[in-house]
C-alpha cells in the first residue's frame, strides 16, 4: 500500500498517490494553491494554480490550511442505464480545510485525478471568476475542438455555441488565442500516455471552457459570465441569445460543493474507450423509484425527412405518417418513435398542429407496445414546464427531446437540472439535444438518457468532410464525458469519392458495416434509427441487427484503438456479447481475440465490409460462425469501414 499523504505543515506541502502508486499529486500552498501531477516518471502537469475569486476580494485557495484529512476509499457503484452494471470506485482522497470555512478535495484514481472546492459559509456567494490552470511540461500536441459560434458578426458572444466541432490536432503553442475550446480535450504526451481535461458534477455553475494559457505549453479554464439580458431569436424563434452578461460568473449558496476539475490519464489509447471517471464523480441518483425509466431505441423522423415510399398517403408531419412509424417500430422490436420538430407550433408547445391527432397516435402506439417521445425547443418548454410535462405525461408520452439550449452558463445549467427534476416528477425521460457535453447529470437524474454535444450524423447534410476520422476520434474524447446523441443508422452509404451532402435523402460517409458498428461502439441509452422505415424495410438484415443491439450493458471491454484512426469495443448484455469496430478512411485489418468469452460454444452473427465496399459503401457480407474463447477473428475493413458482431451461446 502506497503512502497516501506526506506533508510538512510549515511549508504547507502535501502529496497524494493513486491506489496503484503510479499517479502522484503534489499540492503546495505558498502565496496561493498549486497542484502538479506525475505519472510514474512522467510529469503530466507542472505546478498549476487553482482558485475561486469571490466578490469582495476573498480568494479561495489563497488562505491558510488549518487541517488535512486523508482517506482510502474502495467501493462499488451499482450503475443504472450505463455501459456496465458495476463501477469500481477506488481512490485515495485528501481534504484540505482552510481558514475561512472552505476547502479543497483532491482524489487520485488509477486512471486519473480530480479536485473540487467546497464552501461552508452562511451567506450566499458571488463568484467573480475561477482560476483553473493546466500547465504542461512540454509543448505537447493536443486534440482540441474550438467553439463554433455561428454569429461571427459579434452580435452575440462566443459562449453561445452548440458544442459541436471537429478536432484540431496542434501543438499547445499553436492553440488559437482569443478564443475558447470546449471539453473534453486530449493532450498527447510521450510513450503513448495521454491526458484528457474535462469536468464533472456541474450544478448551479457555468461549464468550463479552455483557452490558451500564459505559457506556450499551458491551457486554462474559461467561464461564461452570468446572463443579464437575452434576446429571443434564432431557429424558428426558439432560441435565447445573451446580449449582456454580468461581471460575475455565478451567484450561489454559501454551503456547497463546486464542480470537479478532472484529468483522465491513459497509458494506451484503448483505455480511453472504457473510462468511468465522470460517472464516478457525479452526484448519486436523486430519483427513488426508477422502475419506469426504460432505455431503448427510437425510430426517428427528421434526418430522413419523413421520406416514406409505397404508401397511399402523403408522408409528412401527420397522424398517418406516425402510425406508419409505429407499425415499423412494432414489427422490428424498436421500443419508441419520436415526433421531432413540427408536431406543435414553434413557440407554443401546447398548441398541436391540425394535421396531428396526438392522443390517437399515443393510443395506437400503446396498443402496439411502442412508446412516443416528443421534441421541444427549450424556450417554449421553459415557459410552460409544468403545464407541458403534466399534460403530455397524462396523455401517455414517455419522454421529451429538448433542443436548442446551446449554452452552459449558470442560468442554462440550472435549466438542465430543473427539467431533469421536473420530468422525473411526471415519470418522463429526457434527451438533451442541442446540449453541452455531459458532466454526470445522467447519474444524478437517470431519467436523462442522452446529451448531444457532438457533430452527429445530421451534419452529413451540411458539414464535416471526414466523418470516418471524426467517428474514430470521439470515442476516445467526447465519449469520456458520457452518452452521445449521435443518431447513427444510415442505409445509404458512400465512399469518399461518391459522397454528397443531400438534405432530403442523406447518406453517410463510410460503409454499411461502419454504421452498424456504431450501435455497439457509441454509448447512448436512447439510440435513434436515423433513416426512414422504407429504407430499413428494404434492408431487413441490417435492421434486424440494429434492433438486436441493446442500449445499456452489463460489461464493457476496450479491445483496441488509436485516437482518430480506429476503435474496437466489446459489450455484454446478459449472456450475449456485441462487438463494434470502425476505421477511418484507411483500410485496416485487426485481430479480435475472443478470450473474453466464457468457456462454451458460441455462434457469431457477423457483418463485415464486402469485397467492393471501397467503391460501394452499401456492400456488406453477413456470415454466421461457430466460435469459442480460444479463437481469434480477423477483421478486414475497407476505407471508412467497420465490423460488427453479435455473439451468443449455443448448446
Amino acid at each position: 500500500m502506497s503512502s497516501i499523504l506526506l506533508y510538512a505543515q510549515k511549508n504547507q506541502n502535501f502529496s497524494l498517490s493513486s491506489p496503484d502508486d503510479k499517479i502522484h499529486i503534489s499540492v503546495v500552498s505558498d502565496e496561493g494553491l498549486k497542484w502538479s501531477v506525475r505519472h510514474e516518471n512522467l510529469q503530466i502537469l507542472a505546478p498549476s494554480t487553482i482558485a475561486i475569486k469571490l466578490a469582495g476580494g476573498e480568494v479561495l485557495g489563497a488562505g491558510k490550511i488549518t487541517s488535512s484529512k486523508p482517506q482510502n476509499i474502495n467501493r462499488k457503484i451499482e450503475a443504472l442505464n450505463y455501459k456496465k452494471e458495476i463501477v469500481e470506485d477506488v481512490y485515495h482522497q485528501l481534504t484540505l480545510n482552510f481558514k475561512g470555512s472552505y476547502g479543497v478535495i483532491f482524489r487520485a484514481y488509477n486512471d486519473g485525478v480530480a479536485y473540487r472546492f467546497f464552501t461552508n459559509k452562511k451567506d450566499s456567494l458571488t463568484i467573480e471568476n475561477e482560476v483553473a490552470e493546466f500547465n504542461f511540461q512540454e509543448d505537447y500536441k493536443v486534440y482540441i475542438p474550438y467553439v463554433n459560434n455561428e454569429f461571427e458578426n459579434g452580435e452575440y458572444d462566443m459562449y453561445q455555441i452548440s458544442f459541436e466541432n471537429t478536432y484540431d490536432y496542434v501543438h499547445l503553442s499553436e492553440v488559437v488565442k482569443d478564443t475558447a475550446a470546449f471539453a473534453p480535450i486530449l493532450v498527447e504526451l510521450v510513450d503513448g500516455v495521454k491526458a484528457a481535461i474535462t469536468e464533472a458534477d456541474l450544478e448551479s455553475y457555468p461549464g468550463m471552457f479552455l483557452e490558451r494559457g500564459e505559457k506556450d505549453s499551458s491551457l486554462k479554464g474559461d467561464f461564461a459570465h452570468y446572463p443579464l439580458e437575452e434576446v429571443q431569436g434564432g431557429h424558428n424563434n426558439l432560441q435565447s441569445f445573451v446580449s449582456k452578461r454580468a461581471s460575475y460568473i455565478a451567484k450561489t449558496e454559501g454551503s456547497r460543493n463546486f464542480p470537479w476539475r478532472v484529468l483522465i490519464i491513459s497509458e494506451e489509447d484503448k483505455e480511453l474507450l472504457n473510462n468511468d471517471m465522470v460517472y464516478r464523480l457525479a452526484s448519486p441518483s436523486r430519483i427513488k423509484d426508477v422502475a419506469w425509466i426504460k432505455p431503448g431505441k427510437v425510430a426517428w423522423d427528421w434526418w430522413n425527412d419523413w421520406n416514406i415510399s409505397n404508401v397511399d398517403f402523403r408522408a409528412g408531419i401527420n397522424t398517418k405518417t406516425y402510425k406508419h412509424y409505429i407499425d415499423f417500430a412494432s414489427e422490428n422490436n424498436i421500443e419508441n418513435i419520436l415526433l421531432d420538430e413540427g408536431w406543435a407550433e414553434s413557440e407554443d408547445i401546447m398548441k398541436v398542429v391540425p394535421d396531428i391527432n396526438l392522443q390517437e397516435i399515443i393510443d395506437y402506439a400503446e396498443e402496439m407496445n411502442v412508446g412516443v417521445w416528443l421534441w421541444g425547443g427549450w424556450l417554449p418548454l421553459d415557459r410552460k414546464t409544468d403545464e407541458a410535462l403534466s399534460t403530455y405525461s397524462k396523455m401517455g408520452v414517455k419522454g421529451f427531446k429538448v433542443d436548442f439550449m446551446d449554452r452552459d452558463d449558470q442560468k442554462m445549467v440550472n435549466f438542465y437540472y430543473k427539467i431533469a427534476k421536473k420530468a422525473a416528477e411526471y415519470n418522463l425521460m429526457i434527451d438533451f439535444h442541442g446540449a453541452y457535453k455531459p458532466t454526470g447529470l445522467q447519474r444524478t437524474y437517470p431519467n436523462v438518457m442522452n446529451f448531444e454535444g457532438v457533430q452527429g450524423l445530421e451534419h452529413v447534410k451540411w458539414s464535416n468532410p471526414d466523418f470516418p476520422k471524426y467517428d474514430s476520434t470521439i470515442p476516445f474524447i467526447r465519449m469520456l464525458a458520457g452518452p452521445i446523441d449521435y443518431t447513427p443508422g444510415a442505409m445509404r452509404n458512400a465512399n469518399k469519392k461518391n459522397f454528397r451532402d443531400i438534405r432530403s435523402k442523406p447518406m453517410s460517409q463510410g460503409t454499411r458495416a461502419h454504421q452498424l458498428a456504431l450501435y455497439v461502439l457509441y454509448e447512448a441509452p436512447f439510440n435513434m434509427l436515423a433513416d426512414s422505415p422504407t429504407s430499413y424495410m428494404e434492408e431487413p438484415e441490417s435492421t434486424k441487427f440494429i434492433a438486436s443491439v441493446p442500449t445499456t450493458f452489463d460489461q464493457t471491454l476496450a479491445l483496441d484503438g488509436e485516437v482518430s484512426k480506429y476503435a474496437a469495443i466489446a459489450r455484454l448484455k446478459e449472456d450475449t456479447w456485441y462487438v463494434g469496430v470502425i476505421t477511418d478512411w484507411d483500410a485496416r485489418e485487426l485481430t479480435i481475440d475472443l478470450s473474453f468469452l466464457p468457456d462454451g460454444n458460441y455462434e457469431a452473427v457477423i457483418f463485415k465490409d464486402g469485397i467492393n465496399a471501397d467503391r460501394d459503401g452499401t456492400d456488406y457480407v453477413r456470415e454466421v460462425l461457430k466460435v469459442n474463447s480460444g479463437m481469434e477473428l480477423q477483421t478486414k475493413m475497407a476505407s471508412g469501414g467497420g465490423w460488427a458482431a453479435r455473439i451468443y451461446p449455443v448448446k
